[in-house]
């Protein structure tokens, strides 16, 4: 059958795609891409924007309902669930980054474990289903990046988990719902309409919304679907529907189902080692390399000594922050991961917090740094490097490059140590019994017969078990 649009095409992979599709590399860079985003979803319902999403969201309710990850007393309907969870995961910035540049995972995990868990007790829904309804959502992304240059480096315009998240979550929806060819259309049309977040919201509270809002946007798309409203049925082939969003927009028909590859099996996404922008982890590797040189074991740096920093970084000016306030501007500042990482030796979630930001030493080391745009490093997650210079006050220079770090793709990080990371971020919220349970049924997501095994862990400890934990703690103690 040949297909009339570029949108008929998305909507044919969407329907058409199968658990059959699925590579082996596929499966496991999106079991990993899965835990990660648990992770950094629970730690990031002890913040202040999570908070204040989950108040505002409380006036809804339904007669069906979702989790809240880690909040078990805590259910909203399933697009509102989707909505909190999916801001806790970009709360702290800490959730993975693909090339062209997104945050992937977190506009369409929320959404299928939403979904999922407000659907018929049957037929069951599978780790397998699950899987390949995830991947739907992330390839759809990553189609639609690929249709302009713009897309491949670091956006300027709009938060791109925005407007590319917001059409994978539809996609994603639209698969676990079973929607037919014609109803995919109509999904990703009205889904369109509901994307789009300015950059000049970044490095503010606001920012986590903007995943919050693709998931959220992208079940109402697919309901509103399956209650027959109708959109543009060519809105992917146009400039004034997506390629509203992006310049030099050229979409293609996507390849015929019988031959079809996917993204993720030839690109894969960088997992952060600590919560902030991913071009301040060039910076803060370069800065620990530099740092051997100005600190022996178990000395303080000699922040006195230092005269002059230089960054040699690409220029993006919503990561160009001198003297950040929040916590929010500091995770957006190449000057702060360097001054984080030189006096400390390494970055972790406490560097973040106001009292850290706002030290006298931070302070003063930040009014020594300069910046430097090097014609040869462009805004690109895939090429950029950072050269940072440190000059002392007796003129000895050391200067170390990072052209990439551990956790980026071309580095990646360990099954081992993703496991750490996801340990330390879950653990705030959950017992060590369902965080470890929760890392098996991840790792062994495809051959898991009923998710309902995964959305009862995320619901967390009981009331009563929280008492009991607490009780056996002060027992201990």
């Amino acid at each position: 059958m040949k297909l009339k649009s570029v949108t008929e095409s998305f909507a044919r992979v969407i329907h058409g795609l199968t658990a059959g599709h699925l590579t082996d590399r596929v499966v496991q860079r999106s079991k990993r891409m899965i835990l990660d985003t648990l992770g950094v979803g629970f730690l990031g319902t002890g913040t202040e924007v999570f908070h204040k999403a989950s108040e505002y969201s409380k006036m809804y309710s339904s007669n069906v309902s979702s989790t809240v990850w880690g909040r078990p007393a805590f259910r909203l309907p399933p697009t509102y669930a989707a909505f909190v969870n999916g801001v806790a995961i970009h709360s702290m910035d800490f959730d993975d980054t693909w090339h062209p540049a997104t945050h992937p995972s977190g506009a369409v995990l929320p959404v299928l474990m939403a979904i999922s868990e407000a659907l018929p007790p049957s037929p069951k829904l599978s780790g397998l289903d699950l899987l390949l309804a995830f991947n739907i959502g992330i390839e759809v992304q990553g189609r639609l990046l690929d249709f302009s240059k713009e897309a491949s480096d670091i956006p300027k315009r709009f938060h791109p988990p925005s407007v590319v998240g917001t059409l994978g979550s539809a996609a994603a929806a639209s698969k676990i719902l079973g929607l037919s060819m014609t109803e995919c259309q109509e999904a990703l049309a009205i889904a369109v309409s509901h994307a789009g977040a300015p950059m000049a919201n970044a490095a503010t509270q606001t920012k986590p919304l903007h995943m919050g809002n693709a998931a959220r946007h992208g079940i109402e798309a697919v309901f509103l679907a399956m209650l027959g409203l109708q959109g543009n049925k060519q809105v992917l082939d146009m400039q004034t529907g997506f390629g509203a969003f992006y310049a030099n927009y050229s979409p293609k028909v996507l390849p015929n189902l019988h031959s079809y590859t996917w993204l993720l099996d030839q690109q894969d996404v960088a997992f952060k080692r600590f919560p902030s922008h991913l071009a301040t982890h060039w910076v803060a590797d370069a800065a620990a390399s530099v740092r051997k040189h100005l600190v022996t074991d178990r000395a303080v740096l000699p922040s006195d000594d230092i005269k002059r920093i230089v960054l040699r970084i690409p220029d993006v000016p919503y990561v160009n922050r001198p003297f950040p306030d929040s916590e929010h501007e500091a995770r957006h500042s190449f000057q702060y991961a360097a001054c984080a990482m030189l006096l400390d030796g390494g970055i972790t979630v406490p560097s973040f917090h106001r009292c850290q930001i706002h030290r006298p030493q931070v302070r003063e080391l930040l009014r020594k740094v300069e910046l430097e745009h090097p014609h040869d490093n462009l805004p690109n997650f895939n090429t950029l490097y950072c050269e940072i210079s440190v000059t002392l006050k007796d003129g000895a220079t050391f200067t170390e490059r990072s052209d990439t770090f551990y956790g980026h793709w071309q580095k990646p990080l360990s099954q081992k140590d993703l496991q750490a990371k996801f340990r330390a971020n879950a653990a705030r919220t959950l017992s060590c019994d369902t965080v470890e349970r929760l890392i098996e049924t991840v790792d062994n997501l495809e051959d898991l017969e009923d998710c309902s095994v995964l959305t009862t862990l995320l619901k967390g400890p009981s009331p009563s078990e929280m008492a009991s934990q607490s009780i056996e703690h002060l027992t201990m103690s």
